[in-house]
This record gives C-alpha cells, sequence and structure tokens, in this order.
C-alpha cells in the first residue's frame, strides 16, 4: 500500500493518457487531499540535468575511480551508450550498483537563484521585525 509524500493518505491508481504511458510507470491520487503523484519510467533517469541511478532515480550517488568487484554493474543498452559517450563511473549506495553516466553530480550541478533571501538561509532583516514597544 502506497501512501501520499503530502498528507499520508492512502494512494489510488488512475488512468493514463496513451502519451503519459510511454512516460510514466503510473500515476496515483490521494484520496485525502486529491494530489497527483507521477512515478517514470526509468529510461527517464538518463534525461535531465544530473545524473540519477538508473534503478531507484535517487540523486545521491558517488563518483568511483575504478569499478569495484563486489557491487553489480548496470547492465543495459543505455549504460553501454552512456560508457561509449565518455561517462564517468557512478555508484547507488542504496541499489549497491554501479553505473555510467556523462553528466555531473546534482550536488555539482548550477541552481537557478531563488528570489527571496529568507529561502536561501539568510536572516531576515532586523527592520521588518516590528519594534518591541515598552
Amino acid at each position: 500500500m502506497m501512501n501520499c509524500a503530502h498528507c499520508g493518505g492512502r494512494l489510488r491508481r488512475i488512468h493514463r493518457t496513451f502519451f503519459e504511458r510511454f512516460s510514466y510507470l503510473g500515476i496515483y491520487q490521494c484520496r485525502r487531499c486529491e494530489r497527483v503523484q507521477y512515478f517514470p519510467r526509468h529510461y527517464r533517469f538518463h534525461l535531465g540535468p544530473s545524473a540519477r541511478c538508473p534503478r531507484c532515480g535517487t540523486y545521491r550517488i558517488t563518483k568511483l575511480k575504478g569499478p569495484d568487484k563486489i557491487d553489480p554493474m548496470a547492465s543495459g543498452l543505455l549504460n553501454w551508450l552512456e560508457r561509449r559517450a565518455g561517462g564517468h563511473l557512478h555508484h547507488c549506495c542504496f541499489c549497491r550498483v554501479q553505473f555510467y553516466d556523462r553528466r555531473g553530480l546534482a550536488a555539482e550541478a548550477p541552481h537557478p537563484p531563488e528570489e527571496s533571501g529568507a529561502r536561501q538561509g539568510q536572516p531576515v532583516a532586523a527592520a521588518a521585525v516590528p519594534p518591541d514597544s515598552r
């Protein structure tokens, strides 16, 4: 049973359109808050600005200097193409799999600046706080 990431309610599967079938394994909707969650197909993990694990899709991966003899190597055409394109060797600690990817890690990828300074961890200006009237 799957739960909603927002409210914790149960998810129910909803129908996909013809074109959504090519991009998503499944689409689920929460019964409480009616939010929709999409679960992409595995080949979509090879698209985007930063490297992702080809099995679970996490961004929390590490680069390896050489192949590990214990953990298995991801198989498939896309991994082979990434290696031939000059990709670096990466490792997912959750899936325990090694794979090649030409993109950088998510921590190294440039992020667009946000509008609010408070969101970036900067303290709110003292002038915005009303003075204490004593």
